[in-house]
């Protein structure tokens, strides 16, 4: 599927702000499962410098710094991506890597320890996550499927345009939650079965003629024999050539379209956002 994708972000302030550099995730991945055609990032006001980098995650960033004051700041992106990965399961999963609780190979057990750590869960995750391994059996691909399932089955997707991911004991309590919110309780109930599970940033088709578009969520779970596979629990559906990955993370900070401060007594600030996002069927 070949996408085409303008994403504006502006911010205006009511008076004039010394703009702190700011760090711009917005770039598309480009892997096995996507294909960056083009890709052009347009700042206003012209930054002092751009520098173009890969984060501690592997994702590609541009990192601006300014000088002088400003009274508004703008991102354009304008990216042309083809999307390859037409069936989510075309993989061949190492045979002994099919129960749970998950176990990987040393080699790879310490690069995804990040990805691991689950802090001091509730026990209503985790409580959560042994009932959903016992309805697949202990098997991880049936878990996955089922956990996918559950979530979106039982939780109502809402729109929060504004703040940081809920924990996914408050996700779990309110039965309801933004795409993040629900990535991050995917998340969670994975990783107390030790799964290694990644927050995930980016596009989804959506429908054709839908007027309002936001950037979406997911997860991802590496998987030995079959590396990070998508999981979208707001719309149910395992990650294949309708989604487009921008940034990934351990946690969800760490996929953050854009991050930056700014300087200034009294500033009060106005966020305007849009996305065109168009699909077509045919690959290049």
């Amino acid at each position: 599927m070949l996408f085409q994708i303008v994403h504006r972000t502006r911010y205006r302030y009511n008076r004039p702000v010394h703009l702190d550099p700011h760090e711009i995730r917005l770039r598309p991945r480009c892997d096995g499962s996507q294909r960056l055609v083009d890709f052009r990032l347009d700042i206003s006001p012209d930054p002092v410098g751009v520098a173009h980098n890969l984060d501690a995650e592997g994702n590609a960033m541009a990192r601006a710094w300014f000088a002088g004051a400003h009274s508004e700041f703008c991102v354009v992106t304008r990216a042309k991506v083809e999307t390859l990965r037409a069936n989510p399961f075309e993989f061949l999963l190492q045979s002994d890597f099919s129960s749970l609780p998950a176990t990987y190979a040393e080699s790879e057990a310490v690069v995804l320890a990040p990805y691991r750590q689950m802090g001091d869960p509730e026990h209503s995750v985790t409580a959560l996550g042994q009932e959903l391994s016992r309805q697949a059996a202990g098997e991880v691909l049936p878990f996955l499927r089922v956990l996918n399932g559950y979530i979106y089955q039982s939780f109502k997707a809402e729109v929060r345009l504004e703040g940081r991911p809920m924990a996914a004991a408050e996700t779990l309590a309110r039965g309801r939650g933004a795409c993040r919110d629900l990535a991050v309780l995917f998340i969670a109930i994975c990783r107390t079965l030790g799964l290694a599970a990644r927050f995930v940033s980016g596009y989804q088709a959506g429908e054709q003629n839908q007027q309002q578009r936001y950037m979406h969520a997911w997860a991802e779970v590496y998987l030995p024999g079959a590396g990070w596979r998508g999981w979208d629990p707001s719309l149910g559906l395992a990650v294949a050539d309708a989604h487009v990955a921008v940034a990934a993370g351990g946690e969800a900070g760490a996929a953050q379209p854009l991050t930056g401060y700014f300087r200034g007594e009294d500033i009060e600030a106005e966020l305007e956002a849009s996305i065109q996002l168009e699909t077509d069927s045919a690959s290049l």
